[in-house]
């Protein structure tokens, strides 16, 4: 059974898991990108170069001047959360927690040197002990992996794309940058709700925290099937051109989609990864040194490629259907995107072209599965899309 320092037990026995590597939890393009980095000689001295440009001092004496530090005095219902949090996944070092007066429901977990985790007030009215209990072992999460790192770069980098945004090319440069690096994160929000399902180890309550999130706290007018049935429609639903606003909809976003959040993670609740984790068989930390970044790619790739086949995604069906078919690629996939978009039937010139350029773009979309690294940083910025619950 948990404990925390005052002595008291949370409601309930929950599982600790001793010298748990942060391989254990995250998604494959989260882990892969983070093993090729901690692999990267020099890493660690370039962003402590990086770390005199970045204003993370400010950062850490802003919300010690204008936030309240959650501890035994202020806000310790918070501070127990935090405590046991870290004793579960084994944190040794617990992270300052702030709580700072916002109405929108955020939390993020940034710095380069220590972490530091804060919370909106909006999250901590919005949520009950339990769906609390989520959010701070998310961002727990994210310490342990690291993550706050790289959150605290994105910000930087964000803030400086809109100070050169009138340099010709520079901005576009630092925001490719930026994309890549919300890519990733996006991925790391998957990699930290599972973190939170491992520290709050109650499914139920990580779905009702992001269906809050999501609708606001009226949990009353409000059904967990019926919200992740919403993921199910969204990822199946409308025809080529949805599945490109779906693209273009998600790109400026560091976090995924609430309703994708909650499926993925309940998807992940069932598999044998979760039930093997939770048993006590999981990777140590001890062993992250013997990882290899070609099988962390290679699971990278396996995981997207098996995503794509499995994806009820109109165009991601179309991917699939063109690398089942490469033989019948020049005579049918004009066709299929003619029909697609427009419902007709094409004629053979169309035919043609179509399957040339469409067979390209599908190698390099098999090219990018391979890769399998991606990135993006988060929070902080007071959008709704950076909630984190």
């Amino acid at each position: 059974m948990t404990e925390n320092h005052q002595g008291n037990l949370p409601g309930r026995q929950r599982k600790r898991f001793p010298e748990i590597s942060s391989r254990a939890y995250e998604h494959p393009a989260d882990r892969s990108a983070l093993v090729a980095l901690r692999k990267l000689s020099g890493f660690d001295t370039v962003f402590k170069a990086l770390s005199g440009l970045l204003p993370e001092r400010s950062l850490r004496l802003l919300f010690l001047s204008d936030s309240v530090r959650v501890s035994d005095a202020q806000f310790s219902h918070l501070n127990d959360m935090l405590r046991d949090a870290c004793y579960i996944l084994d944190l040794e070092k617990v992270p300052p927690m702030y709580v700072t007066q916002d109405p929108k429901p955020n939390a993020m977990c940034i710095g380069l040197d220590e972490p530091i985790i804060v919370v909106t007030t909006g999250l901590v009215e919005l949520l009950d002990e339990e769906e609390m209990r989520a959010v701070v072992g998310h961002e727990v999460g994210h310490a342990l992996s690291g993550h706050s790192v790289y959150r605290t770069i994105l910000l930087f980098l964000t803030n400086l794309a809109l100070k050169v945004a009138w340099i010709p090319l520079g901005n576009v440069a630092i925001m490719a940058i930026v994309t890549a690096l919300r890519e990733w994160f996006r991925k790391s929000e998957l990699s930290a709700d599972r973190a939170g399902l491992l520290v709050g180890q109650d499914v139920q309550a990580s779905m009702r925290g992001l269906m809050k999130i999501a609708g606001g706290n009226h949990l009353h007018e409000m059904n967990v099937d019926a919200f992740l049935a919403q993921a199910d429609e969204y990822e199946k639903g409308g025809d080529l051109r949805d599945s490109v606003l779906k693209i273009l909809n998600v790109l400026p976003r560091s976090h995924p989609f609430t309703t994708v959040r909650a499926a993925e993670l309940k998807k992940w609740s069932e598999t044998r990864d979760y039930q093997r984790i939770m048993d006590g068989h999981y990777p140590k930390r001890t062993e992250d040194g013997d990882t290899s970044v070609t099988d962390s790619f290679r699971e990278s790739g396996r995981h997207y490629a098996e995503s794509v086949r499995s994806s009820k995604d109109p165009l991601m069906k179309l991917v699939t259907d063109i690398a089942g078919g490469a033989g019948d690629l020049a005579g049918d996939l004009g066709g299929k995107l003619f029909g697609r978009f427009g419902g007709g039937n094409g004629g053979t010139g169309t035919e043609a072209g179509g399957g040339k350029d469409s067979g390209q773009g599908s190698q390099g979309a098999r090219g990018d599965d391979d890769r399998g690294a991606g990135g993006d940083g988060g929070g902080g910025t007071g959008e709704r899309g950076q909630s984190e619950g």
